[in-house]
């Protein structure tokens, strides 16, 4: 069992990662839950009173809920490279942390649109201080982008691109470290082309919403796992968002 020691670590260390986002969030759930409004940071409802603070503390969220809801589908790509790396024998710890770190940091670059995107939200009292939609046309609106994207062919692309650990791998491996890099950087992009309008879905139900966080991280692991044709996938999610988005509007 030695082959098998490096995929058990890194797993572990990519598990760790995400169990600590996910106990991040669920304390600030808490808070919000537990405490009196008077004694919480919410985000300022005028976009001009924002400061520095708000911006980091707004941000930091958003980035511990890419990692949380993130990772765990990125799995199967992370240990089909190390393995990989493994059987070349090239240094299987270090370059999948390499590649992991790219792979997150393009969904740690997301956070930051997320976060400007709250910002412009809270200035047009779209999202309550608690940073519940306040709007149900902006939330069947934005049902109505996921829904829609589902059906586009740069979902479906990328999605496929998702569901195949060692396709990817055999077509776009780069040597050394610097290609690690390139590589999580490059699956880090095409699963935010799969997944990007599915993560503005929390401005719908709320931004910390926890059961929201968990059927949407289901529903990206399920795209990318169950062994059924992307196109299939994608036209049911999206007909459901869609029929989602257009009860909003009715009730």
């Amino acid at each position: 069992m030695v082959w098998f020691k490096p995929q058990v670590f890194i797993l572990g260390s990519v598990l760790a990662v995400t169990f600590t986002a996910w106990a991040y969030l669920f304390y600030q759930h808490r808070q919000m839950a537990s405490q009196a409004m008077a004694s919480l940071w919410m985000p300022p409802s005028e976009s001009l009173t924002w400061r520095f603070i708000d911006f980091a503390l707004v941000y930091f969220m958003w980035a511990a809920m890419m990692a949380a809801m993130m990772l765990p589908s990125a799995i199967p790509m992370i240990l089909a490279f190390a393995r990989v790396c493994r059987q070349q024998n090239k240094a299987p710890y270090y370059k999948t942390y390499l590649f992991t770190s790219a792979y997150l940091s393009i969904w740690l670059l997301f956070s930051s649109a997320l976060t400007l995107l709250q910002w412009q939200m809270h200035g047009l009292a779209w999202l309550s201080p608690m940073m519940n939609n306040q709007n149900p046309i902006l939330a069947a609106g934005i049902l109505f982008l996921a829904g829609f994207y589902q059906f586009m062919p740069i979902k479906n692309a990328c999605l496929t691109h998702c569901k195949t650990p060692m396709g990817f791998l055999l077509n776009e491996w780069q040597d050394g470290s610097v290609g690690a890099f390139k590589m999580g950087l490059k699956h880090g992009a095409n699963c935010l082309g799969c997944c990007w309008a599915q993560m503005l879905i929390m401005f719908a139900v709320g931004v910390m919403n926890l059961l929201g966080m968990a059927l949407i991280t289901l529903l990206v692991i399920a795209e990318k796992t169950l062994p059924v044709e992307s196109k299939l996938i994608c036209k049911t999610v999206g007909a459901a968002f869609l029929a989602w988005g257009v009860v909003l509007l009715i009730v």
